[in-house]
């Protein structure tokens, strides 16, 4: 069975979780895998010199948990006939992976039918982030010792990447940037609905 996968990845606070609930409401058969729910507990997480805790590294998550709830998805995708002839498009079982480092794991390069990664600037991001309540807490200095620091190494890391990623203003309306991707699937879904016709 076809199956069509979506990363949306980007920066803290950059509205990735907000994105993917809202595409799932839209979208028939939809799934979503949230990456922040494979953190490691506290204990195992690193801390740096400056005693900060290194949650914003791939170390951080168990990976290999998550790739084996992504594995069983695929192998038996939730799916339901569409409940009319407009969500035609949509019989295909979609997955939509959401998190802050999905992109520079390497197993996951060849999964994506469509990549999303959300921006934001350096102000709006701590300014938001401050509004976060997060267990354990940031401690003072966190966001520029550690959170963005991490953000802008990963960030230049996906200069290498060999496949289209959709950069989105992650300042845009909640309403607007749905929009944009909502299209953008639909278009993308309907090419793919076309190439399951004709195989």
């Amino acid at each position: 069975m076809k199956t069509f996968v979506i990363g949306i990845s980007g920066v803290t606070n950059g509205g990735k979780t907000t994105l993917a609930k809202n595409l799932q409401k839209r979208l028939q058969n939809c799934s979503v895998i949230s990456q922040d729910d494979f953190f490691k507990p506290e204990s195992e997480i690193r801390t740096d010199e400056n005693g900060f805790l290194q949650y914003d590294v791939l170390e951080a998550l168990n990976m290999e948990k998550m790739m084996s709830a992504i594995s069983y998805w695929m192998e038996s995708p939730a799916y339901s006939l569409p409940s009319t002839n407009e969500r035609s498009l949509e019989e295909i079982p979609i997955l939509i992976i959401e998190g802050f480092l999905l992109f520079n794991y390497k197993p996951l390069d060849t999964i994506w039918n469509r990549s999303y990664f959300l921006t934001i600037p350096y102000e709006e991001c701590k300014r938001r982030r401050s509004t976060r309540v997060y267990e354990p807490p940031d401690a003072p200095g966190y966001f520029d010792g550690h959170v963005w620091p991490m953000y802008l190494k990963h960030r230049q890391e996906m200069e290498n990447i060999s496949w289209e990623i959709i950069y989105l203003d992650g300042t845009k309306s909640e309403k607007d940037l749905f929009s944009q991707v909502y299209e953008d699937l639909i278009q993308e879904l309907a090419k793919q609905k076309g190439l399951q016709v004709t195989a």
